[in-house]
């Protein structure tokens, strides 16, 4: 039952992606340049990720253990990923171009929101339980 609660969350964050790149595309490029609104966004998206896990796995998930933590945020991980390759085939991108989302030399964040999907689950069981010790 954890694995189909997880799976609601992480559908949470799509909505939260959309939103995060319309900001960025009709918002933030315009104020501050594309060069720097990438990242920032970078930023943003994984901040929503985390927020979203924090406020809603203890929630969804009242018995835990850090190794189902870990099973989620893997999980999350390479639907992430499916999803990204999936919807930027369809969308009429190359895969060069979608490879070249996991460059940070080019300004995109897009591993650093990757490694925030996989650690949240791991982080937010950590902080609410206030044991980071063995992270």
């Amino acid at each position: 039952m954890n694995i189909l609660k997880a799976l609601l969350i992480w559908l949470c964050f799509i909505p939260a992606a959309i939103l995060n790149g319309g900001l960025r595309e009709y918002a933030l490029t315009k104020a501050v340049g594309e060069e720097l609104a990438l990242p920032v966004s970078g930023i943003t998206l994984s901040m929503c990720i985390f927020l979203i896990t924090w406020l809603l796995l203890p929630i969804a998930t009242k018995t835990i253990t850090s190794k189902d933590c870990w099973l989620i945020g893997i999980c999350w991980g390479v639907l992430t990923m499916a999803f990204e390759f999936v919807a930027g085939l369809a969308g009429s991108n190359t895969m060069a171009e979608l490879l070249n989302a996991y460059n940070p030399l080019t300004g995109n964040l897009w591993l650093l929101v990757l490694m925030t999907t996989i650690l949240s689950p791991v982080m937010t069981k950590k902080l609410q339980n206030k044991d980071i010790s063995d992270i």
